[in-house]
C-alpha cells in the first residue's frame, strides 16, 4: 500500500512542481500487476485527498478507468471518503 499510494503523492508532486493544473490517473498496478481494485481505489482517493488538503493549486484530478466496474468502485470510494 505504501508503495502506490507514493506513486499517486509523487506524481502530484512533479505536476505541482511543473505548474501543471488538471492531472488524471488510471487505476495504477491493477492492470498486469493485478492488484485489488477496492484497495488500489481506496488507497488513490486517500492519497490524492490528502495531497489536495495541502496543494490547492491543484484545480483538477480525474481517475481515467477502464470498465463499469472499475468505475462503480472507485464512485463509491470517492463518495465513502467524502469529508463530511
Amino acid at each position: 500500500p505504501a508503495l502506490l499510494a507514493s506513486c499517486y503523492r509523487r506524481s502530484l508532486e512533479v505536476a505541482l512542481a511543473n505548474g501543471v493544473k488538471t492531472i488524471a490517473f488510471p487505476a495504477i498496478s491493477c492492470g498486469v500487476y493485478r492488484y485489488p481494485i477496492p484497495e488500489a481505489a481506496a488507497i488513490a482517493v486517500k492519497s490524492v485527498r490528502e495531497f489536495l488538503e495541502k496543494h490547492q493549486e491543484i484545480e483538477r484530478v480525474r481517475f481515467v478507468l477502464f470498465g463499469a466496474e472499475a468505475h462503480r468502485i472507485f464512485e463509491e470510494e470517492l463518495e465513502r471518503q467524502e469529508p463530511k
